[in-house]
């Protein structure tokens, strides 16, 4: 007797994403009036949008997050002697491209322009051709469970917690395949929330006053703090969803929630401009000097994100720039003009820091086999020359904190300025500590973030600040 054919379908249980979000986000990427074009052809019915779609977009379907664990199982299914049948709402020319590169099926049902198949739609087209109770189906979503009445056995794959225990109540589940666990900790990720350590640089200009005792001044940074580091993860997410397929590219960002599919890419939609409405409010109580600044900052990072990252030399010249805006905008928060000592310090040192981490993702590149740098205009054989100027630039800026703490404005600020010398070596062991971790592979991450994290650079960090302390009250 022959085994009963196992039906799978295709959006967020064969792989953990949904191909018309990815279609629908590949289509404005390629042409922006698409945004403007979906509207009408979703009028026309989903069916008719999804053709659309799948014409217009060019998705790298080698690159889709597939579900390797429900895959490897349907496999060993069909070499027991079960049919497989892929099924999905999803385009027919798109479900008929993954199951070739797949290779593992033997049929394939899908939408096909003038009918959408999904839910009682899809149900009542595999009971027609199977009958009820004799096939066995795969799915994720409620929208599933008119399938898996009608079907003898019911697979649950990639289910929330709520629709596994409806689907146990209800049909008879043979196997479950359970998701990933998100929650906050994956929307941490989502935001990068350690990405807001950054914006602890917007209370440098309080500390270079040397009025930490201004309470007013606390006040302001605090909800400049909280717009910037909303704005930024507004733009983070912007990025990601731009980005998404370059990420899958990568071997460790392809493990970001939105490139894996651990986050519908409709979420990441919804919550990016949400971010950035809220980053102005808290903006507009910072007061109207800052709200200035941050819509500089927001404009010139999605500049970033559609275009100058693409430029070689001209994302390093731009990374350190949205550094030094931090500290611009700190002090318009707190109404304090900015020194042009401050102002060449931060420029040299976040550009020897964007240099890092440039040279940091082509040394990854470079061991993984692959000559050019994906979404980026270098080539791994451009590391050296990175290297190099990076590490220039870097001892820049410790020649202009020499300068700095050679001039006439240092009397006025530190009763013993002799003290505060003692940083230009520290900052200078610091900047060569950073480009030797970088050169032996351990930079896996921004690296202001890594220094956050880094046991050496914290305590140049606080042997740094010890100075300034010392050399602002002086010596019994």
């Amino acid at each position: 007797m022959a085994l009963p054919p196992i039906v799978v379908d295709l959006d967020g249980t064969l792989i953990y994403t949904d191909m018309l979000h990815e279609t629908a986000l590949r289509a404005v990427r390629e042409d922006l009036a698409n945004v403007f074009r979906i509207p009408f052809w979703l009028l026309q019915g989903k069916a008719v949008l999804k053709t659309k779609l799948a014409r217009c977009a060019r998705v790298d379907l080698q690159l889709l997050p597939y579900n390797t664990e429900l895959i490897e199982w349907l496999k060993d299914k069909r070499l027991a002697g079960h049919r497989l049948v892929l099924c999905t709402a999803s385009d027919h020319s798109i479900a008929q491209a993954i199951a070739r590169r797949l290779n593992i099926f033997d049929e394939v049902i899908a939408s096909d322009g003038r009918h959408n198949l999904s839910g009682i739609s899809k149900a009542a087209r595999l009971e027609q051709q199977f009958g009820q109770g004799n096939f066995d189906y795969a799915g994720n979503s409620a929208a599933d469970l008119p399938v898996w009445e009608r079907a003898r056995h019911a697979i649950v794959v990639n289910a929330s917690p709520l629709l596994t225990i409806e689907a146990n109540n209800n049909v008879n589940v043979h196997k479950t395949f359970p998701r990933p666990r998100a929650g906050c900790r994956i929307w941490s990720k989502v935001v990068r929330i350690h990405q807001w350590l950054k914006n602890l640089l917007l209370f440098a200009p309080l500390v270079a006053a040397h009025d930490l005792t201004n309470g007013h001044a606390w006040a302001s940074l605090v909800l400049a703090f909280l717009s910037f580091s909303l704005c930024a993860s507004s733009v983070y997410i912007t990025n990601d969803l731009l980005d998404i397929e370059h990420d899958r590219l990568h071997p460790l960002k392809r493990k970001r929630p939105l490139a894996s599919g651990r986050v519908p890419i409709w979420q990441g939609v919804c919550a990016a401009p949400l971010l950035f409405i809220l980053s102005l409010v808290f903006g507009y109580w910072a007061g109207w000097p800052f709200l200035q600044w941050l819509v500089v900052y927001f404009l010139l990072t999605c500049l970033y994100s559609l275009w100058l990252k693409r430029l070689m030399l001209v994302d390093c010249f731009t990374l350190a720039l949205l550094y030094t805006l931090r500290i611009i905008a700190g002090a318009a928060a707190i109404g304090v003009t900015l020194t042009f000592w401050l102002l060449a310090f931060s420029i040299f040192l976040f550009l020897s820091l964007a240099f890092v981490k440039r040279y940091a993702e082509m040394e990854v590149q470079l061991l993984s086999g692959k000559k050019k740098i994906h979404g980026r205009g270098y080539l791994s054989s451009d590391a050296q020359l990175i290297q190099t100027l990076g590490i220039m630039v870097g001892c820049l800026s410790v020649l202009v904190l020499a300068l700095y703490l050679n001039s006439d404005d240092i009397a006025h600020l530190y009763r013993s300025p002799e003290i505060v010398w003692i940083g230009v070596p520290t900052m200078l062991f610091w900047i060569s500590w950073i480009w030797m971790q970088a050169h032996r592979g351990n930079m896996h991450e921004d690296p202001v973030i890594f220094a956050v994290k880094d046991r050496v650079s914290l305590v140049s960090g606080l042997i740094f600040a010890a100075l300034l302390v010392l050399g602002s009250i002086g010596l019994p």
